[in-house]
């Protein structure tokens, strides 16, 4: 990461002490995480940040329940509580509008954000991000199987990337330990409760809701991802009407770290660009 000045930000958000990591100035852009046992804003964007916030006034909050940020045992999670958490972030940072990239349940955050505040949202840039309904992925079914153990994590870990050789001990360690810390667990269960019956179907946002998103959109989705299949990017890509895709060979579900170079350009030429 370039040398930049990360400020770590302890907030309160919708009734939860919230995690924000902050660096750089310009326009505002919120780094959204995935969903997987371990994850966190850090984990899943501490390589793009600096190069980032050399542009753009970058946030990336773990949101409510993941990473560092508050978990209430009283509390229902789901993704309007995620679209609540995500405003009330912004309101108390002093955001009116900003653009989102947002990595797969990161991405359907973003989704349902410009959806029922749209005058919150600038321009978009989705990453392996789930739409319509789809049967479960094998990628999927293993981040729910996590039991606590690392070799589960291992297996986890191993769907992201399509070259598999980028995971490294220290990776698996990092997640691991997150993942495992107490309350962890039970809390990732209460998140994420596993699909039920024999063949379960995943469900993403419908058709009918994303063909009413105006929001400029960049799609960026690995050709070979096992975990939200590339077919789902090409049916977003029909849905969004003011949306452009772009698609990575031989990438899995990392985009951001499979393609980092890629990644920066196409994101920093989308969101630096006029409206």
């Amino acid at each position: 990461m370039l040398d930049t000045e990360v400020q770590n930000l302890s907030i309160i958000a919708a009734d939860h002490q919230t995690n924000v990591h902050r660096a750089g100035e310009g326009k505002p852009v919120a780094l959204l995480h995935g969903s997987g046992a371990g994850v966190s804003a850090w984990a899943n964007w501490r390589k793009v940040i600096g190069p980032l916030s050399q542009q753009f006034d970058i946030i990336a909050p773990d949101i409510a329940g993941f990473g560092a940020t508050e978990l209430k045992a009283d509390t229902k999670y789901n993704i309007m509580l995620w679209v609540e958490h995500f405003v009330a972030i912004l309101d108390e940072l002093g955001i009116d509008k900003i653009s989102v990239v947002g990595n797969s349940f990161g991405g359907a955050l973003g989704l349902m954000t410009a959806i029922n505040h749209p005058e919150r949202i600038d321009k978009l840039v989705l990453l392996g991000t789930p739409c319509g309904r789809f049967p479960q992925t094998a990628g999927l079914k293993a981040q729910g199987d996590f039991d606590g153990t690392i070799e589960s994590m291992r297996r986890a870990i191993s769907f992201f990337p399509y070259d598999d050789s980028i995971i490294t001990e220290d990776l698996i360690q990092a997640r691991f330990e997150a993942a495992t810390r107490d309350g962890a667990l039970e809390a990732f269960r209460k998140l994420m409760p596993k699909p039920e019956g024999e063949n379960p179907e995943v469900r993403g946002i419908p058709e009918k809701m994303l063909r009413t998103v105006p929001h400029k959109t960049l799609i960026l989705h690995g050709r070979e991802d096992r975990v939200v299949p590339y077919e789902r990017a090409l049916d977003m890509h029909q849905w969004l009407e003011n949306s452009e895709l772009h698609s990575f060979g031989k990438c899995g579900h990392w985009v951001q770290i499979e393609r980092e170079a890629e990644f920066l350009k196409l994101v920093k030429d989308f969101l630096g660009g006029d409206a």
